[in-house]
């Protein structure tokens, strides 16, 4: 199913593709994530962490990020919703909007430079992963 260029079944593909990069990521990080942040596991568990809302709030927002970007994409015209282009696009987007958002939120909230760079490179791997999973699904 396609609307102005965009496949609407890579959106739910892209969110979920998006979740388990991110689930495997910060798993396999979550030492250096919670130095980081500050924290120890039993604080996070402490504070709340076993509540399913932060992962309710990453699947909308990595459904909203795909649609998002797949409009990005569809708006190079027809023809141009490619892999490559799919990729390109992600990073464009993650350079001028994610890292740089991420930099200036972290930089006045004095938060160390290790977040930036471990939360930057997740979304700069989901967004290339949602980017390559609409541009192949394109049209």
């Amino acid at each position: 199913m396609t609307f102005a260029g965009i496949n609407y079944l890579a959106i739910p593909i892209a969110t979920i593709a998006g979740f388990a990069f991110g689930a495997a990521y910060y798993m396999s990080l979550s030492k250096p994530w919670l130095a980081a942040i500050g924290k120890t596991k039993e604080q996070i568990v402490a504070e709340g962490g076993g509540t399913p809302v932060p992962f309710i709030v990453s699947i909308v927002a990595l459904a909203v990020m795909a649609w998002v970007l797949a409009g990005g994409i569809a708006h190079l015209g027809p023809g141009q919703v490619t892999l490559r282009n799919g990729i390109i696009s992600a990073l464009f987007m993650w350079l001028g909007f994610v890292v740089t958002t991420m930099a200036v939120n972290n930089a006045f909230g004095q938060r160390k430079a290790s977040l930036t760079i471990i939360d930057g490179i997740h979304w700069l791997g989901v967004l290339v992963i949602q980017g390559a999973i609409v541009g192949a699904l394109g049209v």
